[in-house]
């Protein structure tokens, strides 16, 4: 392990690295799992630009743009990430995004917590702007649709319980799951995110619709307001 670190901290050519250790090969015999984000982005881009290879092409996109998660919320068009491969790197985003709501469709959603935090992570973490999303639940509990009901400023979103009841009764929903953004990228609930989820859940109670949590979602963690008490 520590050859490996040495490897990757000299930012060393992919074809000076032994085979077993470059990124393809690796992923090949130990699984995506293994590799790290620039390894990752490399078997992606497979070719560099400029006199770098794929992996030191890798390593100065992350640089530049803070991380994975940058990278893939902006995609710059930076020198040796043209059309096609930010393209390529937006396809690989909504495959996730949709693998991932179609595991939460096929069985009950709290059967896969991990799985509601991954996918809430891709659809709202990046997001500059505030936005409050509701999923929408069958009475087994299994995902029925993912909605963005509403947009707000960096500071706020407005947030109507009557459209929210509205989106439930035409889903034919038996419970819903809250979920947020903070763009500020602090996970912990406000006192302004406890009461709106108390308003919610009164008047979905109204019409018979449970609400089984709130999320507050950043790039770095997604808070369960049900955990905390809070839902």
């Amino acid at each position: 392990m520590a050859r490996l670190t040495e490897f990757y901290e000299a930012r060393v050519s992919i074809k000076s690295l032994p085979p077993a250790l470059r990124p393809r090969e690796k992923l090949l015999r130990m699984g995506p799992r293994a590799l790290a984000d620039a390894e990752l982005l490399a078997v992606l881009l497979r070719t560099g630009h400029g006199g770098q290879d794929a992996l030191g092409l890798s390593h100065a996109l992350l640089e530049r743009s803070g991380g994975l998660s940058g990278l893939l919320r902006d995609t710059p068009a930076a020198p040796g990430l043209g059309p096609a491969r930010r393209a390529e790197l937006g396809a690989v985003v909504e495959l996730a995004r949709r693998t991932l709501g179609q595991e939460l469709a096929s069985r009950p959603i709290f059967d896969s917590p991990q799985r509601v935090r991954e996918y809430l992570q891709l659809e709202i973490a990046h997001l500059e702007q505030e936005i409050f999303m509701v999923l929408f639940l069958d009475a087994q509990h299994q995902l029925v649709a993912a909605e963005e009901l509403f947009r707000g400023s960096l500071s706020q979103t407005s947030v109507y319980p009557r459209e929210v009841v509205k989106r439930a009764l035409a889903h034919n929903a038996a419970a819903v799951v809250l979920a947020h953004n903070h763009p500020s990228g602090c996970a912990e609930p406000s006192s302004a995110d406890a009461h709106l989820t108390q308003v919610l859940r009164g008047a979905l109670a109204l019409v018979d619709v449970r609400v089984l949590d709130h999320f507050v979602v950043t790039q770095a963690a997604v808070t369960s307001m049900a955990e905390r008490g809070l839902a």
